[in-house]
């Protein structure tokens, strides 16, 4: 057999041997790739994304859509082929496995995690939408949950409303904590509370809870530090003057916020927000309208991009990391609030693009 023929084959059967070990070394890695992108004016599975009943409310036309990424389960391991040919390849994202399930996190613990992220987006949306369409929006403290034999098991409940801890007024969740920690582990701490039944009871026949009850709970040692606990997690409850239902299945994670309010504005004013763009885009969303960054951006502006958008709404946190690799012919803008984006679409459907903040240079 000729040399340079013999040199060849031994590559080739090398070149083989290390394919094939690779398919069954596993790498503790995961990879991300785009998701859905899914129009927040629209229908999605036969029912519109944002419904709204008890308020007059406007046709919406065009494209705001909210963007998701794929990844891969928690109980999946790659092997090293793949995580090779993901880290070549220009559409996805190789990246450690923790850094997507943290600690060992299953998957049903990251569904779960996931699912109440999107809920609290939603939540956030709507008031933040609200507010800046200058609707009031009445919130209150509540207990979001109760820690399984902890110190309030079976005295409060999820739902219940806090109005005050030891005599103090709550306004926001932090205030329960604060308070329940001015005392020692062993130190009693009274809760006034509306029950959640009697809350749920006076909102069905359309009054105001007035009948409160004080709850006096021990406190315990927190796990982790010496500070006094009762083994709950206080949250913030709204209510609104009229129905707004988001509806969106298969969907987790907080990301969709800021394309939920901007849906919801445009779905309570007169006009078409985009002039007819097709804008895309995410970001998390407080009650304040404070736009936060997240995971996946460059994912995400793929998948933006292969639907259709041109316009991408980027919060400002996460700039940097869409720059290094902008799908052509979108723009990325950049936003820091929910005033900002509207003020960005108020420039695209001007056709004022000139003026837009871009993540450029950013």
């Amino acid at each position: 057999m000729p040399r340079r023929t013999a040199t060849m084959l031994a590559s080739t059967l090398i070149l083989i041997a290390l394919l094939c070990a690779g398919v069954f070394i596993r790498v503790p890695y995961s990879e991300m790739s785009p998701g859905p992108t899914v129009n927040t004016l629209d229908d999605h599975d036969g029912e519109p994304v944002l419904q709204i009943s008890g308020h007059k409310s406007y046709p919406a036309s065009g494209h705001l859509n909210m963007t998701t990424v794929r990844v891969t389960s928690a109980e999946y391991n790659m092997n090293l082929v793949e995580a090779v040919y993901g880290w070549l390849a220009g559409d996805r994202l190789v990246v450690p496995h923790q850094a997507i399930y943290p600690e060992g996190q299953t998957e049903e613990q990251s569904n779960q995690e996931n699912a109440e992220e999107f809920s609290q987006s939603q939540e956030s949306a709507k008031v933040a939408a609200l507010r800046e369409l200058h609707i009031p929006v009445k919130s209150r403290v509540v207990v979001a949950s109760v820690i399984k034999d902890g110190a309030a098991e079976g005295r409060l409940h999820a739902g219940d409303v806090i109005r005050s801890v030891d005599g103090t007024a709550v306004k926001q969740p932090d205030d329960v904590a604060k308070l329940v920690t001015r005392h020692k582990p062993g130190q009693d701490v009274v809760f006034t509370v509306v029950p959640a039944k009697d809350q749920a009871a006076a909102e069905k026949a359309g009054k105001t809870a007035t009948s409160t009850r004080n709850v006096r709970i021990t406190t315990r040692k927190a796990e982790d530090d010496a500070r006094a606990v009762v083994g709950i997690q206080a949250g913030t409850d709204h209510t609104y003057p009229f129905s707004v239902d988001i509806k969106l299945a298969d969907v987790g994670g907080p990301s969709a916020g800021l394309m939920f309010s901007l849906g919801l504005v445009d779905k309570l004013t007169p006009g078409n927000l985009t002039g007819g763009a097709f804008v895309a885009g995410t970001g998390t969303i407080d009650d304040s309208g404070k736009v936060g960054r997240i995971g996946g951006i460059e994912m995400k502006t793929i998948g933006a991009r292969d639907k259709g958008a041109k316009y991408f709404l980027t919060p400002q946190g996460n700039c940097a990391a869409a720059e290094k690799n902008v799908p052509a012919g979108l723009t990325l803008v950049k936003v820091n609030t929910i005033h900002d984006a509207l003020k960005a679409l108020g420039d695209i459907r001007g056709g004022k693009t000139a003026d837009l903040p871009t993540c450029a240079g950013n």
